[in-house]
């Protein structure tokens, strides 16, 4: 299936930050000429099952509210898109597992930065998360009201090897709405290259400074010629990367972070990308790699 046919799912639970994302998603498919497929999860018990409480049965009301919380969603997603392809669904099974099954084949899933459940505390619900860590495509979290296009993506940039996808995501997602790509590149000097390793009392911050600056350079010089058409600018900062990434989403309309997937990613997100999705002001697209 080609990539631009894919479709963007959004998880919706009728609470004010799903439709938030529903919003989101349908300006984010039409943005990637898309279909968007809107997915509701409820738990149907077709049996009697020892649990105290009993939870409610599935019937006519239940199927009813869930219907109307689709619509609400559909509704929210094609404002100002009329001509947007959106389908429904009501999945049987808890969010979090159902979203992640959602996600397969999809080109993004999309989910509110927390739902109904919860503690109203917390800034990252457990369903985000459960799918920001284990969604099969990129995930983008949804946390504030859409104020105005900025036309600029930040992306954090480590300058390792192994993010090459992600620079070609960032840089795709750049192309795609003709916005300024804002290459992030955050060090904390000086740091330990392996066990027992020395470092230095005193150091040259300037100088540092300047080969994290060429390692930026290197990094990203292969997707400068791929995609000329992109206005990128390199940010090179002293902090740390999560402070670095949750500053610059003040002024931004989106920010893609890495993740490690397969057996990395059973430890969790790592602690800027966990960090970054807890405070960012702006929405954040995990990427996977």
């Amino acid at each position: 299936m080609a990539a631009m046919t894919m479709p963007v799912v959004v998880g919706v639970d009728g609470s004010a930050p799903s439709l938030l994302a529903a919003s989101w998603a349908g300006r984010e498919a039409a943005v990637r000429d898309a279909p968007l497929h809107i997915v509701h999860a409820a738990v149907h018990w077709a049996y009697s099952v020892p649990l105290v409480p009993q939870p409610p049965a599935w019937g006519s009301d239940a199927e009813a509210a869930a219907r109307e919380i689709l619509r609400q969603a559909a509704v929210h997603a094609q404002a100002g898109r009329p001509h947007l392809a959106v389908t429904t669904e009501i999945v049987d099974g808890g969010a979090p597992e159902a979203l992640v099954h959602a996600a397969e084949g999809a080109q993004l899933i999309v989910v509110g930065q927390r739902g109904r459940g919860g503690w109203a505390e917390l800034l990252l619900g457990s369903v985000s998360r459960y799918v920001a860590t284990r969604a099969s495509c990129p995930v983008a979290v949804i946390r504030q009201p859409h104020t105005g296009e900025r036309a600029e993506i930040v992306v954090g940039v480590t300058g390792r090897p192994g993010q090459e996808p992600l620079l070609d995501f960032a840089f795709r997602e750049a192309a795609l709405r003709s916005a300024v790509l804002r290459a992030v590149h955050a060090w904390v000097y000086p740091t330990a290259q392996g066990p027992g390793d020395m470092q230095p009392l005193v150091y040259d911050v300037e100088a540092v400074g300047e080969e994290e600056a060429l390692l930026l350079a290197e990094a990203i010089a292969g997707w400068r010629e791929k995609f000329p058409d992109v206005t990128l600018i390199q940010h090179v900062v002293h902090e740390h990367p999560a402070k670095a990434l949750i500053d610059a989403s003040t002024d931004t309309d989106l920010v893609v972070i890495g993740a490690h997937s397969g057996a990395r990613a059973l430890l969790g997100l790592g602690g800027t990308a966990h960090a970054v999705l807890h405070h960012s002001r702006a929405p954040v697209i995990v990427f996977h790699h």
